[in-house]
């Protein structure tokens, strides 16, 4: 399906039309699929973390405004499911660790390169939104995502310049906590 394609199913879903829903959600799963992949390294974690991300467009769609591609709002809307499954299993995570119960990082002759930096990032994404929430979504979704600057502001409906400041300041704080600092 041509991005056209995928935008005339969406405006007719958010028109109330079942059928272009149906179709919508079945177009967009692997491309949801493959950003939840790109923040969960588990499988099964990114594909509980996509049937959230459809559930979330199904109910949401109402909310697109429909003036930039249907494909990016559902880009954000994946990216935050995501995300809270990695919440949801970084507070259900049993310590197994059970001499004195911290936890290192990750031994990298048994981590994954990929899997612990995308840990890493996830963690110094957490710290960053508790103090600076308005830093994470652009920088995730221009660092991580490779989106274009005119499209994160578009898509979060603040100025080009703002975006640029935002995503440069997020970087200047994510450094530090990335390098274990």
């Amino acid at each position: 399906m041509t991005p056209d394609d995928i935008d005339d199913l969406a405006r007719r879903a958010r028109d109330g039309d079942r059928d272009a829903l149906e179709d919508l959600l079945a177009a967009v799963r692997p491309r949801a699929l493959n950003v939840c992949r790109g923040v969960l390294p588990f499988s099964g974690d990114s594909e509980d973390a996509c049937q959230d991300a459809l559930l979330n467009i199904a109910t949401k769609i109402g909310s697109w405004n429909g003036k930039g591609r249907f494909t990016t709002w559902m880009h954000v809307v994946a990216l935050n499911s995501a995300r809270t499954t990695y919440r949801k299993l970084k507070t259900q995570a049993v310590p197994t660790d059970f001499e004195g119960g911290h936890h290192d990082r990750p031994d990298p002759r048994t981590t994954s390169v990929i899997a612990g930096t995308r840990l890493d990032l996830l963690e110094a994404m957490e710290t960053i939104e508790h103090d600076h929430p308005q830093y994470v979504e652009p920088l995730l979704l221009r660092d991580v995502y490779g989106m274009a600057y005119e499209d994160i502001a578009q898509l979060i409906g603040v100025p080009l310049g703002t975006v640029k400041a935002q995503i440069h300041h997020g970087r200047k704080l994510a450094r530090p906590l990335l390098r274990g600092e």
